[in-house]
């Protein structure tokens, strides 16, 4: 895949622009994270190890021998193939440091430490404004610490599946990598923050972050009702454990989804499937009492939508304030006009990914460049770090500097 210097929205490179990120992380969550500083202008050097992040390989679909799963998280990212369970790998890493503002990593809590460059005993000292991010499964301590993690193994420990599912087929994963991308959203702002604290005290820190920390955080509302009800929550599929109606329901054309949360908007819908009694029925009074009594009130809504066309009624609904739409694959989602209209589906060469979802008045987030084959920009990483030809050759020559990924 090419590279791109053009930035269709002018002028800087984002709001991060200047900003250097060493990225040791492969997978999912980091780079996710290192992907959205990357779509703001940060420089990104992607390091990766001897067999190349293991994702290249979690196909079909692949392009150019890159998998999908590797390609939508992975843009605007530059390519280094180091081997750091060498000495001299190890030093590489050091000399790209200087002048670096984050370094971000997921490997097992105690790898950093064992090979010589932790974080306390080395990196603090040597690049005392250095931001250090580390993602791990569970953390480096405590009853699970250094034990791995996968976003779905998280997604079960976590209670993630318990609340996921109906009651007819029992628990289920939820269908995105919602762990690893909470997490990757979670590393991003923590940076961020670290970044904002360092304008203030000129230091650095070590950023501790886990899956299961960041899955236990994204527990809500269930959480929040199992503190003040005392009941473990259980599944309710598409339903809302709290608000009514919320939940899916077929119409002629198809389910759709509606999101009623208060009385207003309750009368505006029962208005126009042509039940305007409803709301004045006690049973369905408040939201307190429609949750109380969900089967009878969904018994009428469907009685009433058995034959509307739910397309137009969502849009209907939607004019009149009304939270509502038709649930739609992921081919009509990236073919809608608004989808469209929001430039969420960026194309660049060959690359096509979703768009860029903070937009900014003034700097603006791109897409400059397309994700990298292994090891793609090892020798401009490495000259612009100050290794002369001849060293460069030399790591090469001792396969400290990988250029073709391992088996």
């Amino acid at each position: 895949m090419a590279d791109t210097a053009a930035n269709p929205a002018g002028g800087a490179f984002g709001a991060l622009n200047g900003l250097k990120v060493i990225d040791l992380t492969r997978v999912l969550g980091g780079p996710y994270g290192t992907q959205i500083l990357g779509d703001h202008g940060a420089e990104i050097v992607k390091i990766e190890p001897p067999q190349g992040d293991e994702v290249r390989d979690w196909g079909p679909p692949f392009l150019e021998g890159d998998a999908s799963y590797f390609i939508g998280v992975n843009r605007n990212k530059r390519s280094l193939g180091l081997d750091l369970s060498k000495p001299e790998g190890r030093e590489v890493l050091l000399r790209l440091l200087d002048g670096a503002d984050v370094l971000i990593e997921n490997y097992k809590p105690g790898t950093m430490e064992r090979w010589g460059i932790g974080y306390e005993e080395v990196l603090s000292k040597r690049f005392p404004a250095l931001i250090h991010c580390r993602i791990s499964g569970f953390g480096g301590d405590g009853p699970l610490g250094g034990f791995p993690g996968y976003d779905a193994v998280i997604q079960a420990m976590a209670g993630m599946f318990s609340i996921n599912g109906t009651p007819e087929a029992g628990p289920t994963r939820m269908g995105t990598p919602l762990v690893d991308l909470g997490t990757g959203l979670y590393s991003a702002i923590a940076i961020l923050m670290a970044l904002f604290e360092r304008q203030r005290s000129g230091k650095g820190q070590y950023i501790d972050m886990t899956l299961y920390d960041s899955a236990v955080a994204l527990l809500h509302p269930q959480a929040a009702n199992y503190f003040l009800s005392g009941k473990t929550p259980v599944l309710t599929g598409s339903e809302h454990p709290n608000i009514t109606p919320y939940d899916k329901f077929a119409t002629s054309t198809g389910e759709i989804f509606l999101a009623i949360g208060n009385n207003r908007a309750f009368e505006r819908f029962c208005t126009e499937i042509g039940r305007p009694d409803l709301p004045a029925d006690a049973r369905f009074s408040s939201n307190g009492e429609r949750t109380i009594n969900r089967p009878a009130l969904r018994a009428e809504l469907e009685k009433a939508m058995a034959d509307v066309d739910g397309k137009a009624l969502c849009e209907r609904l939607l004019a009149l304030g009304v939270p509502a739409g038709p649930v739609m694959n992921i081919a009509e989602v990236f073919a809608a006009p608004h989808t469209q209209h929001r430039r969420m589906d960026e194309t660049l060469d060959a690359y096509r990914g979703t768009g860029i979802p903070i937009k900014f008045s003034r700097t603006p987030g791109s897409v400059r460049r397309t994700p990298p084959k292994f090891a793609q920009h090892s020798d401009e990483i490495l000259a612009e770090a100050g290794f002369s030809a001849e060293e460069v050759a030399s790591l090469k020559q001792g396969d400290v500097v990988v250029t073709k990924r391992r088996q």
